[in-house]
């Protein structure tokens, strides 16, 4: 029964995507030829026609890597290696959690090689053809490498420490779980930009001139203070631009890609920025914290009944009471549920994208220069400029241009 709803969620799942993914195709090619009205006074007509070719090339390779991955899924959770893989290495050290930790990680890691010859297509053929690859073979491999040694050397102590909570504290291990899984995850946010990503990106210092001027003015007036303005080399893999700011209190960065600043004018950075400082005066990361939290908390309630329950181990192939393969199938199994309520948490994302903007807005003066940076930033990026609606609201965490476009302007009429 269980490995019958397994199933069901996995054909479901990619029955769903497949049809959501069938829909916006149709509705870019029913636009293909002529732009609405709303889009053609953002992109022009070569740009837009671009971003309809790269939209759709993204979406038929989208829909190959799906059944693949669908396949790799189910293949792993009925062809019983799992549960032998598990056997071999607990055969190392029995009663030890060292190896259950083993076991995980070298799951994930083996779950992953499949799909490198999609990722090296879509970077260096897709991304390629588009004008967006920057990165080299090399670089991508480096990449790899020191993605997996930091899975080990970060995740092998976490899950040695999570998995060992079952025998320190007892039934209420899941608690402490959470405490500990959560804990770790408020530290990176000041770790991450420390001691990480240097190793994959070069961060250096916005120099001194009209740009940095202009953005620390606009945290003065805004009332949002960071310890640091730094510019991160994203040109060297894509050309694909963003900006963002990590950590938190007296540990806040605010980092700029240097394909943002080559393609935005001051005010419009400064714009760009008014509304990521809008997240954080409007409570949005405490907001998402919690909102992450709460579903971190049931997630490890849901594991510890799963645990305690000797139909679902035993239906994949495991010995009952294994708190390893409770959270690896856990892991593989919860995103065919989640999946189904990503339309909710996208709404209210979306709500914050609003706030953001209304922010910005307010900060700047005016919608112009937020308008304008979106429209580069569409144009640049070649967004997808009419996507079905059930697709944004499956898939987009932003509101479309034309969305957000259409508030900020509204919001300028009635001031």
């Amino acid at each position: 029964m269980v490995i019958t709803i397994a199933v069901a969620l996995i054909v479901a799942r990619l029955l769903a995507e497949w049809l959501l993914a069938e829909m916006n195709m149709r509705e870019v090619r029913r636009h293909a030829q002529q732009a609405p009205g709303a889009v053609a006074a953002m992109m022009d007509k070569q740009t837009y026609q671009k971003s309809v070719a790269y939209t759709l090339a993204k979406s038929r390779f989208g829909r190959i890597n799906l059944i693949f991955d669908s396949g790799v899924l189910a293949l792993v959770l009925l062809s019983g290696i799992l549960p032998l893989l598990f056997a071999h290495i607990a055969a190392w050290a029995p009663g030890a959690n060292w190896d259950d930790a083993l076991f995980i990680l070298l799951v994930a890691v083996l779950l992953a090689v499949p799909s490198l010859p999609f990722e090296w297509w879509a970077q260096f053929r897709l991304e390629a053809q588009f004008g967006f690859n920057k990165s080299t073979p090399s670089l991508w491999i480096m990449d790899k490498v020191k993605g997996v040694g930091l899975t080990f050397v970060i995740g092998f102590p976490l899950l040695w420490g999570l998995l060992s909570l079952v025998s320190w504290v007892g039934a209420w291990w899941w608690v402490w779980a959470f405490v500990l899984l959560f804990g770790f995850q408020l530290l990176m946010m000041v770790l991450y930009p420390k001691l990480i990503l240097p190793m994959f990106n070069k961060l250096t210092p916005l120099p001194v001139g009209e740009l940095r001027d202009r953005l620390l003015a606009l945290g003065e007036r805004t009332g949002f203070k960071a310890a640091t303005i730094e510019v991160i080399d994203g040109s060297k893999r894509s050309g694909h631009s963003n900006a963002f700011f990590t950590g938190f209190g007296r540990f806040r960065r605010i980092v700029l890609f240097d394909t943002l600043i080559e393609q935005l004018e001051a005010e419009e950075l400064e714009a760009v920025l008014a509304h990521e400082v809008g997240h954080y005066q409007k409570g949005h990361i405490p907001k998402m914290l919690a909102m992450a939290a709460a579903m971190q908390f049931g997630a490890f309630a849901a594991i510890a009944w799963l645990l305690n329950a000797s139909w679902f181990l035993g239906a994949f192939g495991f010995p009952a009471g294994q708190l390893a393969p409770a959270l690896l199938l856990f892991g593989l199994l919860s995103g065919l549920v989640t999946f189904w309520f990503s339309p909710l948490s996208n709404l209210m994302s979306r709500k914050h994208e609003y706030e953001a903007d209304e922010f910005a807005r307010k900060a700047m003066g005016s919608a112009s220069p937020l308008v304008g940076a979106l429209r580069k930033l569409a144009s640049k990026n070649l967004s997808n400029m009419t996507p079905h609606a059930w697709f944004s609201g499956f898939y987009y965490s932003h509101p479309t241009l034309v969305e957000r476009e259409r508030v900020m302007v509204a919001s300028d009429s009635a001031t």
